[in-house]
């Protein structure tokens, strides 16, 4: 096929020859922008074939060697910059193996001029699972420096910099997907929307495109409901209409929300899941349990084993910057019970976690429950929670399940039976509730406070008896272990515990402060009732009969 001639000109726009293929796939984008108006300038398109320029761009940098394509790639690599860590994503060309974590370094600089320096680190973590990207943490930069991706020094001794933008967590779209009914879903932050309410979503525009700097590069759509940090678009016809995600280049279109009257956020988020109706026959599971969690793989075994004995069937974790080799008991674990593992590297987002795995759990799943690791269903009937759900009248799309809160117990080291039998004694009386739900019967503004979601018209919700079934909820735990709730909440609306202010919430331990000090007297609070029924029920089902251990201390003889 002959090259484009050159002769005529796209306005605006710089051109160069190229194939067929190109200017097919470059006409597909102008017809995306078809029909909105975004310029004045008058497009022109007579067999000549448009380069679309970004507005940044990113040195060459050589592909490792081994399985790798003959020419060199770049690799752009986006930084999102918290207060807990510096998160970059990469995308590699199919064709290119991953670097490691020896491979990289994490380069701190001084933008003073008058006085340059420079340091190195090695990344905290680097994890490939993140939608088709591979993240690299590093610790955050102290304050006046930047940080920048490198990889190590290679033969001619320099450091190759992986240069790309890098965005400010506290304001940013940072995931998106496509729901049954079209729409597109955006997590975001940056509107500090109140909890619990509904806003208006008149005062807000969603904004497609690649580059949201360049008014040419982008299309806008209304928002349909807006509430805390979820969004729900109408997504463009012209975006539907693709047979795979639009691109640029090897790169998908984002998506974005701004305010009327106001640039849109900066983004990350590309709509490339899309999600199929729900299934109108039986789904493939009657129970299954979505968590959230960061560095507790050591609970897992326990936490897992249990909950499978009692009826449920597939477990959603979300992994919110684990480094405790959470991979290696996942993928043990999997061997024998429905597992996934979703990287969700996005701190204080629980609520919005919990809202995207109630869409992935939507087609699969009849109930999902929401629970903590720390956190166990106790049925006081010997009854399987199957049995449980089946008894729900029409209706009923979410179960309130009252919780108990277990305090030390008397200990000051981690019971290496696990929590259900070394905890045994408890506050008096319930202390709020946890929620399971019918995933399809939710508001489509998703939202949720944790404990319980909002549902849609003609749903409404129940509260199930606690001699029929409790959550019980080992809170106050040893202090080895409690301590580590004063690093940081993961829930959106919940105040750190370092922070002075809703000193009275039940979410923190009374009389604790804001620091992490050891009580003299920590091993014996929370002690009102002594109740031993769960951790009998566990050492009648799980207790070997010739070594007298349970499941998971063996695989923790194992380890």
């Amino acid at each position: 096929m002959k090259d484009c001639k050159k002769g005529s000109s796209l306005s605006s726009i710089p051109v160069k020859p190229c194939n067929f293929f190109i200017c097919s796939t470059l006409l597909l984008i102008l017809l995306f922008f078809s029909g909105f108006a975004f310029s004045t300038s008058r497009l022109f398109f007579l067999g000549f074939c448009p380069r679309l320029v970004t507005t940044w761009s990113a040195s060459a940098m050589g592909v490792i060697p081994g399985d790798a394509p003959e020419n060199s790639v770049e690799l752009i690599p986006e930084a999102v910059i918290s207060p807990d860590e510096a998160l970059f994503f990469l995308k590699y060309p199919s064709s290119t193996r991953l670097f490691t974590k020896e491979e990289l370094s994490c380069v701190y600089t001084s933008p003073d001029s008058s006085s340059p320096s420079s340091s190195e680190a090695p990344p905290k973590s680097v994890d490939d699972q993140y939608s088709g990207r591979q993240i690299v943490r590093c610790q955050p930069p102290p304050r006046g420096t930047q940080v920048s991706l490198a990889v190590k020094k290679t033969r001619d001794n320099q450091l190759p910099a992986l240069a790309g933008p890098t965005y400010k967590w506290d304001s940013l779209a940072y995931e998106a997907i496509i729901d049954w009914d079209n729409t597109t879903v955006v997590f975001v932050k940056g509107f500090n929307l109140r909890g619990g309410k509904v806003s208006d979503p008149t005062k807000f525009r969603c904004v497609y495109g690649w580059d949201f700097k360049n008014p040419k590069l982008m299309l806008h759509s209304y928002v349909v409901s807006i509430a805390q940090e979820i969004v729900r678009c109408k997504t463009p016809l012209s975006v539907l209409n693709m047979n795979s995600p639009l691109r640029f280049g090897n790169d998908p279109i984002k998506v974005s929300v701004r305010k009327v009257g106001k640039g849109p956020l900066d983004s990350i988020a590309r709509p490339q899941v899309r999600l199929k109706p729900s299934p109108t026959d039986r789904k493939e599971h009657r129970m299954c349990v979505c968590t959230m969690l960061k560095n507790q793989a050591r609970f897992l075994r326990e936490w897992i084993m249990y909950h499978a004995e009692i009826g449920v069937q597939r477990w959603f974790i979300y992994d919110n910057n684990s480094d405790d080799n959470i991979e290696d008991i996942l993928n043990s674990l999997g061997e024998h019970y429905n597992i996934s593992r979703h990287v969700w590297p996005w701190i204080k987002t629980q609520e919005a976690g919990f809202a995207h795995c109630a869409l992935r759990a939507r087609d699969l799943c009849e109930w999902v429950g929401f629970i903590d690791v720390d956190e166990f269903l106790y049925l006081s009937k010997n009854t399987s929670i199957q049995e449980v759900l089946t008894r729900q009248t029409s209706g009923i799309a979410e179960l309130r399940v009252p919780c108990h809160s277990f305090g030390p117990s008397g200990l000051k080291e981690v019971p290496i039976e696990g929590v259900t039998v070394g905890y045994t004694c408890r506050l008096a009386y319930p202390e709020r509730h946890k929620s399971i739900v019918r995933p399809e019967a939710l508001d489509p503004t998703l939202m949720n406070v944790v404990h319980h979601f909002r549902l849609s018209r003609g749903y409404k919700s129940g509260n199930i008896d606690r001699n029929v079934m409790v959550v019980n909820h080992y809170k106050y735990q040893v202090w080895q272990v409690f301590k580590e709730k004063f690093h940081r909440r993961v829930a959106t609306y919940v105040s750190d515990w370092q922070q002075d202010r809703n000193a009275g919430s039940k979410d923190r331990a009374p009389g604790l402060g804001t620091r992490a000090v050891e009580p003299a007297d920590w091993h014996t609070r929370f002690c009102e009732v002594t109740d031993k029924s769960l951790r009998d029920q566990v050492l009648r089902t799980f207790t070997d009969s010739n070594t007298h251990r349970l499941p998971w201390q063996e695989d923790e003889q194992q380890d």
